[in-house]
């Protein structure tokens, strides 16, 4: 059985997935062709269901695709040598960047406190 991810869901469709990253879902539709991890399942439709997983997948061939300049041969190299590392750092990447925006939320509620009390 199937854990519900942290946003409750357990899938995620196409255009979710597309908008997540800001592409459009026929890139995502060429990558899942290009890529032989990437198989997200398909319901009785034909539409994709995206897992949390899946979705990892997809932010480790679009983080080398796009942000790190990589060639799709390159891309399916790093990806069959290293995805494990690759997943990792991208797991770090969102975690240190949550936190970050946590820490400017808790900020900014701090300084609206502040400035609320002096006006008492």
């Amino acid at each position: 059985m199937m854990e519900e991810s942290k946003t409750g869901k357990y899938y995620y469709s196409i255009g979710e997935v597309a908008d997540m990253f800001g592409v459009n879902t026929s890139m995502i539709r060429y990558w899942e062709k290009e890529f032989d991890v990437l198989r997200p399942r398909k319901n009785k439709k034909g539409n994709r269901l995206f897992t949390e997983r899946d979705v990892r997948y997809v932010h480790v061939i679009y983080h080398l695709l796009k942000v790190k300049g990589y060639t799709l041969a390159g891309a399916k190299m790093a990806l069959k040598e290293r995805f494990d590392a690759y997943e990792e750092r991208m797991i770090l990447l969102e975690t240190l960047d949550n936190t970050r925006r946590f820490l400017l939320d808790l900020d900014k509620d701090l300084a609206e406190k502040q400035k609320q009390q002096k006006q008492q």
